[in-house]
């Protein structure tokens, strides 16, 4: 009768410990932040795996692990990863 919901992009705030997904934007504004992210390797096309979600976000990108503030997590979007 329903056919299978499926999300296939998100907040990086929504992600689950252990999930992984690759950024497509950054809603971000000021040019500072921006500049901040880029320079962490927070880029669209990027994969990234949540390695913690509390009190603060930590994903691995690449070979880097980064710890993000939840703000900073509510303004990246991903296209999640489920393989």
């Amino acid at each position: 009768m329903f056919e299978k919901f499926c999300i296939t992009g998100s907040s990086l705030e929504l992600l689950k410990k252990g999930e992984r997904g690759i950024i497509k934007f950054c809603n971000i504004k000021d040019e500072q932040s921006l500049q901040e992210m880029i320079s962490m390797g927070i880029i669209p096309g990027t994969s990234i795996t949540v390695e913690q979600q509390f009190p603060c976000f930590v994903i691995t990108a690449g070979e880097r692990q980064l710890t993000l503030t939840r703000k900073l997590a509510q303004r990246i979007y991903v296209r999640i990863d489920n393989e």
